[in-house]
């Protein structure tokens, strides 16, 4: 048994980073999930990946403090339907994959972000 936060088993914030970094493009250029950042200017972009990156660092028990909203103010009215929400998961699966993060490490983020999903789809 481990007393290590998901934060230190992933490798920390440089590790969840990378993640992002790998993640992101692919969600943009997705045919179905890049209308979501149509029209976004790359400052809003970088915002919004340093928030993500700052998010999932804090949530996983690094000590990065998060200053952005809450996930359902964040997504309310984006529409984000069950079929996006599956596209999400499966680039989400395939950087994981890409990165060959732990099983156990992928089975912790994925129950992670399945908690998020009444805040996120269909708001």
């Amino acid at each position: 048994m481990t007393d290590k936060t998901l934060y230190e088993r992933l490798g920390g914030y440089d590790a969840i980073t990378t993640f992002v970094n790998d993640l992101m493009p692919r969600l943009e250029s997705d045919p179905q999930l890049g209308r979501f950042w149509q029209h976004r200017g790359s400052d809003g972009v970088q915002r919004e990946k340093q928030l993500l990156i700052d998010y999932l660092c804090n949530k996983a028990g690094g000590p990065v403090y998060y200053t952005g909203r809450d996930m359902r103010t964040s997504h309310v009215g984006m529409n984000i339907s069950e079929s996006d929400w599956a596209a999400f998961l499966g680039h989400a699966g395939d950087t994981m994959t890409a990165l060959n993060i732990p099983q156990q490490e992928c089975d912790d983020v994925v129950t992670f972000v399945l908690s998020l999903k009444d805040d996120i789809v269909g708001i």
